[in-house]
């Protein structure tokens, strides 16, 4: 697969940031290519270059950000240092990169499941990496795959409280709940 030019990247960015500032400010059944467009200073033509349609690029925005905040997390993980030591660190970036962000935490959290049935297969494709990374991080025989998702799903919840409560900027407090989630689920 060839690489996409620097100038279109650029552009498919800025179509992704159109996005997540259109959504944040009108939800995303009436956001409109026009509103994206506009907020990302490029035209219709450029849109469509890059996607098909208004669900196409929110699920490529869900998705985009996501393996952002996954890399976050995985690198947030030091060997060299103990169990909860890496547990604590790797809540803490994961949920640090997620309030530093909070014109997307509700696109992240809540828009993508108004596409039905194709946002909730993103989510779940999304919500799988995240369970297996912690299989891998944490080792298959202390961890199953379902143990894992359940943690997923538990910190999931948690962040969508606080969104519905408007305290993104204080996801920090997740921390310490989701570190004994974390413990308890593995027996570590």
């Amino acid at each position: 697969m060839a690489e996409m030019p620097v100038a279109n990247r650029e552009h498919r960015t800025r179509v992704l940031e159109g996005m997540a500032h259109a959504v944040s400010r009108k939800g995303y059944a009436d956001t409109t290519i026009a509103d994206i467009v506009g907020e990302a200073s490029v035209s219709r033509r450029t849109f469509y270059e890059h996607f098909d349609s208004k669900a196409e690029c929110l699920i490529a925005l869900y998705e985009a950000a996501s393996h952002n905040s996954l890399k976050v997390l995985r690198d947030a993980i030091d060997p060299a240092h103990g169990w909860q030591t890496q547990v604590d660190s790797a809540l803490r970036a994961y949920l640090g990169c997620m309030a530093s962000n909070p014109v997307l935490v509700r696109t992240l959290f809540i828009e993508i499941l108004h596409l039905g049935a194709e946002g909730l297969a993103s989510r779940r494709r999304v919500n799988q990496e995240l369970a297996d990374f912690i299989v891998k991080t944490v080792g298959s025989k202390a961890i199953t795959p379902k143990m894992a998702m359940a943690i997923v799903g538990g910190i999931n919840e948690l962040v969508l409280e606080y969104i519905e409560q408007d305290k993104v900027d204080r996801l920090g407090e997740l921390v310490e709940p989701s570190s004994r989630l974390v413990h308890a689920v593995t027996g570590q």
